[in-house]
């Protein structure tokens, strides 16, 4: 099966490329994205043009695939569910979860001309960076790509029900699946609320478990497509 590997903010296809190594062996084809505007220079680009990015993906797979998101990507994992019911098998949402309709996809950090430039990592003190050590993190913020405002503060737009009917694994690395589901129960994740059935998966890593953690997330990742095939 082919296994759609979306990166979150400020990634490029490339964070994926040790997930990707350790896929193959397990006998599914990864396809690592990179989207428009966090890679190809087009500071221009919008959320619709990411969306369409991953749909063309979902498009060009043989069969049903498995599409997973990372951090603030989850919402675009979503969105190709929710454009393309009979086409995505599996939804992996790896440490965040999908906006509802029509809210931003990701209004997170401030904006400066034109774009939003990796904050730093005072932010992500604590669990999301414990695990990147001083040398990690130097070629993490060198190598972080400014995401479009357009893409930044696009706005979700959600049509089809049937999204709610594929199955969710959503992949626990700076927090527990306990928080996740409490998170769920108490109504933060409206979306995650109303899906017909979602499992979790533990991974002790922090926020970039591709990065720290290839080997287990890839591991992850084949076994929710077996499920799923």
């Amino acid at each position: 099966m082919d296994i759609l590997l979306v990166g979150g903010l400020w990634l490029n296809g490339s964070v994926w490329d040790r997930v990707a190594s350790e896929l193959e062996p397990l006998g599914h084809r990864p396809v690592p994205l990179t989207l428009p505007g966090q890679g190809d220079g087009a500071v221009s680009a919008t959320l619709d043009d990411q969306v369409a990015t991953v749909l063309a993906a979902v498009d060009a797979a043989p069969g049903k695939c498995l599409v997973a998101g990372h951090s603030a990507a989850c919402t675009l994992a979503w969105l190709a569910a929710d454009r393309r019911p009979e086409r995505v098998a599996r939804t992996a949402l790896i440490g965040g979860y999908p906006m509802a309709d029509g809210q931003p996809y990701a209004d997170f950090f401030e904006v400066r001309d034109g774009v939003m430039p990796f904050p730093g990592w005072g932010p992500f003190d604590g669990p999301d960076a414990a695990d990147l050590d001083e040398e990690a993190r130097r070629e993490f913020a060198a190598a972080a790509v400014p995401v479009p405002e357009g893409v930044a503060r696009g706005v979700v737009r959600l049509t089809d029900e049937r999204r709610l009917e594929i199955p969710v694994l959503v992949v626990c690395p700076e927090f527990t699946p306990a928080q996740a589901r409490e998170w769920i129960a108490a109504g933060d994740v409206p979306e995650l609320a109303r899906a017909e059935r979602i499992d979790f998966a533990d991974i002790d890593s922090g926020h970039w478990p591709m990065v720290t953690r290839p080997a287990e997330l890839a591991r992850i990742l084949a076994a929710a497509a077996d499920d799923a095939g």
